[in-house]
């Protein structure tokens, strides 16, 4: 469900204050985040923040398209390395034009079939 719109969009107290704090000064320096789930506002962009993923800290330059999303949508925690090459192999056969038909079921086209 979505946040209620008289309450504004979510950011932590200290990341707000920090952005604000770099804007003021006009500084423009990476800022190290756990707020994954803060909401990226106008204030942020052009600014660089560092969003922890779980594991390492995943630079994030803010610009205007990314305005009402959250910090986390930008920073995955997973890492996809691909499947395994029995089930390339798997796909493979089946995709082919001479290869099983779909269900398993052996194509009966141009077969007819009597009864005596």
């Amino acid at each position: 469900m979505a946040r209620s719109i008289k309450k504004g969009p979510y950011v932590e107290a200290p990341l707000r204050k920090r952005i604000e704090e770099m804007n003021r000064r006009f500084e423009k320096k990476v800022l190290k985040t756990w707020s994954r789930r803060s909401t990226i506002i106008p204030d942020m962009v052009g600014h660089t923040i560092a969003v922890h993923n779980g594991k390492k800290f995943i630079p994030v330059y803010i610009s205007e398209n990314m305005v009402g999303h959250k910090l986390g949508e930008f920073a995955p925690t997973r890492t996809f390395r691909g499947h395994s090459r029995a089930d390339s192999a798997a796909a493979a056969a089946a995709s082919a034009p001479g290869g099983p038909a779909p269900g398993g079921a052996a194509p009966t086209a141009g077969v007819v079939q009597t009864t005596q």
